[in-house]
Protein backbone atom coordinates (compact mmCIF):
# COMPACT_ATOMS: atom_id res chain seq x y z
CA UNK A 1 0.00 0.00 0.00
CA UNK A 2 0.93 3.15 -0.82
CA UNK A 3 0.69 6.80 1.02
CA UNK A 4 1.00 10.90 1.16
CA UNK A 5 2.34 12.28 4.02
CA UNK A 6 1.33 15.81 4.33
CA UNK A 7 4.12 17.70 6.10
CA UNK A 8 4.66 21.05 4.25
CA UNK A 9 3.32 23.79 6.63
CA UNK A 10 5.39 26.35 8.46
CA UNK A 11 4.58 25.33 12.15
CA UNK A 12 4.18 29.26 12.94
CA UNK A 13 1.97 28.15 16.44
CA UNK A 14 4.85 26.43 17.37
CA UNK A 15 7.19 29.14 17.11
CA UNK A 16 10.28 29.70 18.30
CA UNK A 17 10.71 25.49 18.31
CA UNK A 18 10.04 25.72 14.44
CA UNK A 19 12.33 28.44 12.88
CA UNK A 20 15.31 26.06 11.83
CA UNK A 21 13.18 22.95 12.00
CA UNK A 22 9.86 21.88 10.45
CA UNK A 23 7.21 20.73 13.31
CA UNK A 24 7.01 17.19 11.85
CA UNK A 25 11.08 17.01 12.38
CA UNK A 26 11.42 18.14 16.32
CA UNK A 27 12.56 15.78 18.56
CA UNK A 28 9.68 13.67 20.53
CA UNK A 29 10.31 11.28 22.93
CA UNK A 30 13.92 10.75 21.06
CA UNK A 31 12.96 10.63 17.80
CA UNK A 32 11.58 13.25 14.79
CA UNK A 33 7.52 13.47 15.88
CA UNK A 34 6.81 12.02 12.78
CA UNK A 35 9.16 8.66 13.27
CA UNK A 36 6.09 8.01 15.41
CA UNK A 37 3.55 8.08 12.46
CA UNK A 38 5.50 6.14 9.95
CA UNK A 39 6.34 3.24 12.39
CA UNK A 40 2.57 2.88 12.76
CA UNK A 41 1.50 2.79 8.86
CA UNK A 42 4.65 0.21 8.39
CA UNK A 43 3.19 -1.89 10.69
CA UNK A 44 -0.69 -1.35 9.13
CA UNK A 45 0.99 -2.79 5.45
CA UNK A 46 2.13 0.55 4.13
CA UNK A 47 5.26 -0.03 1.98
CA UNK A 48 5.81 3.46 0.17
CA UNK A 49 5.29 6.89 0.96
CA UNK A 50 5.18 10.07 -0.54
CA UNK A 51 5.99 13.23 1.18
CA UNK A 52 4.47 16.28 0.24
CA UNK A 53 7.09 18.98 1.54
CA UNK A 54 7.51 22.87 1.25
CA UNK A 55 9.01 24.64 4.23
CA UNK A 56 12.55 23.41 4.45
CA UNK A 57 11.83 20.43 2.57
CA UNK A 58 15.65 19.42 2.18
CA UNK A 59 15.50 18.72 5.96
CA UNK A 60 12.95 15.16 5.42
CA UNK A 61 15.03 13.59 3.00
CA UNK A 62 18.29 14.80 5.48
CA UNK A 63 16.17 13.09 8.39
CA UNK A 64 14.58 9.25 6.40
CA UNK A 65 16.40 9.02 3.31
CA UNK A 66 15.02 6.63 0.91
CA UNK A 67 13.26 4.96 3.89
CA UNK A 68 15.52 1.79 3.71
CA UNK A 69 15.95 2.75 7.66
CA UNK A 70 12.55 2.21 8.35
CA UNK A 71 12.14 -0.48 6.18
CA UNK A 72 10.20 1.13 3.44
CA UNK A 73 10.40 3.48 0.11
CA UNK A 74 10.34 7.03 0.54
CA UNK A 75 9.74 9.32 -2.19
CA UNK A 76 9.84 13.56 -1.83
CA UNK A 77 7.65 16.14 -3.65
CA UNK A 78 7.95 19.13 -3.40
CA UNK A 79 5.01 22.28 -3.66
CA UNK A 80 6.45 25.77 -4.59
CA UNK A 81 3.61 27.49 -3.45
CA UNK A 82 1.03 26.44 -0.80
CA UNK A 83 -1.44 24.06 -2.53
CA UNK A 84 -3.62 23.44 0.81
CA UNK A 85 -4.64 20.26 2.13
CA UNK A 86 -6.30 18.83 -1.08
CA UNK A 87 -3.89 20.55 -3.64
CA UNK A 88 -0.96 18.88 -2.08
CA UNK A 89 -2.34 15.58 -2.17
CA UNK A 90 -3.14 16.10 -6.21
CA UNK A 91 -0.05 17.84 -6.60
CA UNK A 92 2.05 14.62 -4.49
CA UNK A 93 -0.30 12.19 -6.77
CA UNK A 94 2.15 12.09 -9.66
CA UNK A 95 4.53 9.94 -7.86
CA UNK A 96 2.27 7.43 -6.75
CA UNK A 97 2.71 4.02 -8.81
CA UNK A 98 -0.66 2.15 -7.84
CA UNK A 99 -3.27 1.32 -9.50
CA UNK A 100 -6.62 3.48 -9.73
CA UNK A 101 -9.30 1.20 -7.79
CA UNK A 102 -5.92 0.53 -4.85
CA UNK A 103 -5.98 2.62 -1.42
CA UNK A 104 -3.64 5.56 -0.48
CA UNK A 105 -3.56 6.15 2.87
CA UNK A 106 -3.55 10.10 3.75
CA UNK A 107 -1.40 11.19 6.86
CA UNK A 108 -1.17 14.65 8.13
CA UNK A 109 2.49 15.06 9.73
CA UNK A 110 1.53 17.05 13.14
CA UNK A 111 -0.73 14.74 14.42
CA UNK A 112 -0.13 11.98 16.82
CA UNK A 113 -2.93 9.18 16.66
CA UNK A 114 -3.42 5.50 18.03
CA UNK A 115 -5.92 4.36 16.04
CA UNK A 116 -6.17 1.45 13.78
CA UNK A 117 -5.07 2.01 10.64
CA UNK A 118 -5.59 -1.40 9.61
CA UNK A 119 -9.08 -1.53 10.46
CA UNK A 120 -9.79 1.70 8.82
CA UNK A 121 -8.58 0.49 5.37
CA UNK A 122 -10.14 -2.72 5.80
CA UNK A 123 -13.73 -0.92 6.41
CA UNK A 124 -12.62 1.34 3.25
CA UNK A 125 -12.33 -1.56 1.00
CA UNK A 126 -15.79 -3.87 2.61
CA UNK A 127 -17.79 -0.14 2.46
CA UNK A 128 -16.70 0.03 -1.06
CA UNK A 129 -15.98 3.53 -0.89
CA UNK A 130 -14.02 6.52 -2.75
CA UNK A 131 -13.02 7.84 0.43
CA UNK A 132 -12.75 6.51 4.21
CA UNK A 133 -11.97 9.58 7.42
CA UNK A 134 -10.88 8.38 10.31
CA UNK A 135 -13.51 10.03 12.96
CA UNK A 136 -12.62 10.72 16.19
CA UNK A 137 -14.80 11.64 19.38
CA UNK A 138 -14.41 14.80 21.54
CA UNK A 139 -16.07 16.40 24.38
CA UNK A 140 -16.62 19.44 22.82
CA UNK A 141 -16.70 19.65 19.15
CA UNK A 142 -17.96 23.41 18.80
CA UNK A 143 -14.06 24.11 18.13
CA UNK A 144 -14.06 21.74 15.43
CA UNK A 145 -16.21 20.95 11.99
CA UNK A 146 -17.95 17.88 12.89
CA UNK A 147 -19.12 14.81 10.65
CA UNK A 148 -22.24 13.13 11.04
CA UNK A 149 -22.53 9.21 9.66
CA UNK A 150 -25.63 7.33 9.32
CA UNK A 151 -26.80 3.93 10.67
CA UNK A 152 -24.40 2.04 7.45
CA UNK A 153 -21.24 4.63 8.63
CA UNK A 154 -21.98 6.77 5.10
CA UNK A 155 -20.70 10.40 6.03
CA UNK A 156 -24.31 12.64 5.46
CA UNK A 157 -22.60 15.65 5.87
CA UNK A 158 -19.75 17.83 6.69
CA UNK A 159 -20.74 20.76 8.85
CA UNK A 160 -18.38 24.00 9.74
CA UNK A 161 -17.80 25.54 13.12
CA UNK A 162 -21.08 25.64 14.87
CA UNK A 163 -22.64 26.50 18.54
CA UNK A 164 -24.78 23.46 18.53
CA UNK A 165 -23.01 20.96 16.57
CA UNK A 166 -25.00 17.60 15.19
CA UNK A 167 -22.49 14.84 16.81
CA UNK A 168 -19.62 14.94 18.36
CA UNK A 169 -17.54 13.12 15.37
CA UNK A 170 -14.70 15.07 14.10
CA UNK A 171 -12.18 14.61 11.11
CA UNK A 172 -8.78 13.42 12.82
CA UNK A 173 -7.08 13.63 9.17
CA UNK A 174 -6.31 10.74 8.14
CA UNK A 175 -8.13 9.21 5.20
CA UNK A 176 -7.86 6.46 2.44
CA UNK A 177 -8.69 7.68 -0.97
CA UNK A 178 -9.47 5.57 -3.78
CA UNK A 179 -6.65 6.45 -6.23
CA UNK A 180 -9.03 7.65 -8.84
CA UNK A 181 -10.90 10.22 -6.75
CA UNK A 182 -7.55 11.97 -6.32
CA UNK A 183 -7.53 12.54 -10.05
CA UNK A 184 -10.99 14.68 -9.20
CA UNK A 185 -8.82 17.17 -7.54
CA UNK A 186 -8.17 20.44 -9.55
CA UNK A 187 -4.38 20.64 -10.15
CA UNK A 188 -1.88 23.26 -9.76
CA UNK A 189 -4.13 25.62 -7.30
CA UNK A 190 -4.57 25.81 -3.94
CA UNK A 191 -7.33 23.10 -2.40
CA UNK A 192 -8.93 22.44 0.85
CA UNK A 193 -10.14 19.08 1.18
CA UNK A 194 -12.21 20.19 3.77
CA UNK A 195 -13.84 22.78 2.70
CA UNK A 196 -14.11 22.16 -1.01
CA UNK A 197 -12.67 18.64 -1.96
CA UNK A 198 -15.11 16.26 0.50
CA UNK A 199 -18.40 19.11 0.42
CA UNK A 200 -18.21 18.53 -3.66
CA UNK A 201 -17.75 14.85 -3.70
CA UNK A 202 -20.61 14.15 -1.24
CA UNK A 203 -22.92 16.24 -3.04
CA UNK A 204 -21.47 13.99 -6.44
CA UNK A 205 -23.30 11.14 -4.59
CA UNK A 206 -19.54 9.67 -3.85
CA UNK A 207 -19.29 7.12 -1.34
CA UNK A 208 -17.80 8.74 2.04
CA UNK A 209 -17.17 6.81 4.91
CA UNK A 210 -16.86 7.64 8.68
CA UNK A 211 -14.34 5.04 10.27
CA UNK A 212 -14.94 5.71 14.15
CA UNK A 213 -12.79 5.20 16.59
CA UNK A 214 -11.96 6.99 19.72
CA UNK A 215 -8.33 6.03 20.45
CA UNK A 216 -5.63 8.78 21.49
CA UNK A 217 -5.82 11.35 19.06
CA UNK A 218 -3.56 14.71 19.19
CA UNK A 219 -3.12 17.80 16.94
CA UNK A 220 0.44 19.31 17.84
CA UNK A 221 0.50 22.30 16.90
CA UNK A 222 0.58 24.59 19.66
CA UNK A 223 3.84 24.81 22.69
CA UNK A 224 1.27 22.80 25.00
CA UNK A 225 0.25 20.08 22.82
CA UNK A 226 3.69 19.23 21.85
CA UNK A 227 4.18 19.03 25.42
CA UNK A 228 1.30 17.14 26.07
CA UNK A 229 2.05 14.49 23.35
CA UNK A 230 5.95 14.06 24.74
CA UNK A 231 4.59 13.26 27.73
CA UNK A 232 1.90 10.98 26.58
CA UNK A 233 4.52 8.85 24.64
CA UNK A 234 6.99 8.67 27.57
CA UNK A 235 4.23 7.62 29.92
CA UNK A 236 3.06 5.22 27.14
CA UNK A 237 -0.43 6.73 26.93
CA UNK A 238 0.55 7.08 23.34
CA UNK A 239 1.85 3.51 21.87
CA UNK A 240 4.94 4.05 19.73
CA UNK A 241 7.12 1.23 18.27
CA UNK A 242 10.10 3.49 18.39
CA UNK A 243 9.83 4.73 22.48
CA UNK A 244 12.55 3.26 24.32
CA UNK A 245 11.45 2.57 27.86
CA UNK A 246 11.80 5.11 30.50
CA UNK A 247 12.30 4.86 34.38
CA UNK A 248 10.17 6.40 36.54
CA UNK A 249 8.50 8.50 34.29
CA UNK A 250 11.60 9.99 32.75
CA UNK A 251 13.37 9.36 29.39
CA UNK A 252 17.09 9.75 29.49
CA UNK A 253 18.54 9.88 25.99
CA UNK A 254 21.96 8.78 25.49
CA UNK A 255 24.62 11.15 27.71
CA UNK A 256 22.06 12.52 29.47
CA UNK A 257 23.13 13.51 33.29
CA UNK A 258 20.59 13.88 36.21
CA UNK A 259 22.47 14.96 39.16
CA UNK A 260 22.08 13.76 42.50
CA UNK A 261 19.17 15.36 44.45
CA UNK A 262 17.23 16.67 41.00
CA UNK A 263 13.39 15.83 40.95
CA UNK A 264 12.73 14.84 37.18
CA UNK A 265 9.47 13.15 36.36
CA UNK A 266 6.27 13.28 35.07
CA UNK A 267 6.90 12.15 31.55
CA UNK A 268 9.53 14.58 30.59
CA UNK A 269 12.31 13.90 28.38
CA UNK A 270 16.03 14.61 29.00
CA UNK A 271 17.84 14.69 25.54
CA UNK A 272 21.44 13.72 24.92
CA UNK A 273 24.46 15.32 26.74
CA UNK A 274 21.60 17.37 28.52
CA UNK A 275 22.36 17.78 32.47
CA UNK A 276 19.59 18.38 35.10
CA UNK A 277 21.64 20.01 37.69
CA UNK A 278 21.35 19.15 41.93
CA UNK A 279 18.50 20.20 43.38
CA UNK A 280 16.71 20.65 40.08
CA UNK A 281 12.92 20.26 40.00
CA UNK A 282 11.71 19.10 36.20
CA UNK A 283 8.51 17.83 35.42
CA UNK A 284 6.01 17.25 32.03
CA UNK A 285 8.92 18.89 29.88
CA UNK A 286 11.29 18.28 26.94
CA UNK A 287 14.72 18.85 27.04
CA UNK A 288 16.20 18.94 23.61
CA UNK A 289 20.06 17.88 22.95
CA UNK A 290 22.64 19.45 24.82
CA UNK A 291 20.43 21.52 27.12
CA UNK A 292 21.86 22.50 31.12
CA UNK A 293 19.04 22.92 33.84
CA UNK A 294 21.53 24.38 36.68
CA UNK A 295 20.88 23.61 40.59
CA UNK A 296 17.58 24.68 41.82
CA UNK A 297 15.82 25.83 38.58
CA UNK A 298 12.44 24.17 38.42
CA UNK A 299 10.59 23.77 34.87
CA UNK A 300 7.31 22.75 34.66
CA UNK A 301 5.46 21.65 31.39
CA UNK A 302 8.14 23.56 29.33
CA UNK A 303 10.28 22.93 26.25
CA UNK A 304 13.88 23.82 26.20
CA UNK A 305 15.84 24.35 23.22
CA UNK A 306 18.93 22.31 21.95
CA UNK A 307 22.19 24.00 23.87
CA UNK A 308 19.85 26.36 25.76
CA UNK A 309 21.07 26.99 29.70
CA UNK A 310 18.35 27.37 32.88
CA UNK A 311 20.56 28.97 35.17
CA UNK A 312 20.20 28.44 38.89
CA UNK A 313 17.34 29.43 40.75
CA UNK A 314 15.09 30.55 37.45
CA UNK A 315 11.44 29.13 37.40
CA UNK A 316 9.74 28.36 34.00
CA UNK A 317 5.88 27.13 34.08
CA UNK A 318 4.66 26.65 30.49
CA UNK A 319 7.54 28.58 28.54
CA UNK A 320 9.75 27.75 25.35
CA UNK A 321 12.92 28.14 24.96
CA UNK A 322 14.78 28.63 21.72
CA UNK A 323 17.85 27.00 20.86
CA UNK A 324 21.16 28.47 22.42
CA UNK A 325 18.96 30.92 24.56
CA UNK A 326 20.06 31.83 28.12
CA UNK A 327 17.62 32.46 31.14
CA UNK A 328 19.50 34.18 33.90
CA UNK A 329 19.48 33.30 37.96
CA UNK A 330 16.23 34.93 39.30
CA UNK A 331 14.20 35.06 36.08
CA UNK A 332 10.55 33.63 36.16
CA UNK A 333 9.39 32.81 32.65
CA UNK A 334 5.53 31.41 32.62
CA UNK A 335 2.19 31.49 30.87
CA UNK A 336 2.85 30.81 27.57
CA UNK A 337 6.22 32.93 27.61
CA UNK A 338 8.50 32.31 24.75
CA UNK A 339 12.29 33.45 24.16
CA UNK A 340 14.04 33.54 20.68
CA UNK A 341 16.43 31.67 19.87
CA UNK A 342 20.16 32.88 21.08
CA UNK A 343 18.28 35.27 23.47
CA UNK A 344 20.42 36.19 26.90
CA UNK A 345 17.45 36.97 29.86
CA UNK A 346 20.47 38.96 32.35
CA UNK A 347 19.56 38.05 36.00
CA UNK A 348 16.10 38.23 37.72
CA UNK A 349 15.04 40.19 34.03
CA UNK A 350 11.29 39.35 34.16
CA UNK A 351 9.29 38.45 37.65
CA UNK A 352 5.87 37.56 37.79
CA UNK A 353 6.44 37.95 41.38
CA UNK A 354 7.19 40.66 43.73
CA UNK A 355 9.86 39.69 45.59
CA UNK A 356 12.82 39.56 43.26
Amino acid sequence: MEAILLVGGQGTRLRPLTISTPKPLLPTAGVPLLEHQLTRARDAGVERIVFATSYRAEMFNEAFGDGRRLGMEFRYVTEDEPLGTAGAVRNASAALTCGPDDPVLILNGDILSGHDISAQVEAHQKGDAQITLHLTLVDDARRYGSVPTGPDGRVLDFVEKSPDPPTNQVNAGCYVFRRSMIERIPAGRPVSAEYETFPMLLADGEVIVGYVEAAYWLDVGTPAAFVRGARDLVLGAMPSPVVTASEHGVLLLGGATVEPGAQVGGGTTVGARSVVGAGAHVESSVLFDDATVEAGARVVRSVIGEGARICAGAVLEDAVIGDRAIVGPGNELVNGLRLWPGVELPDTAVRFSADG
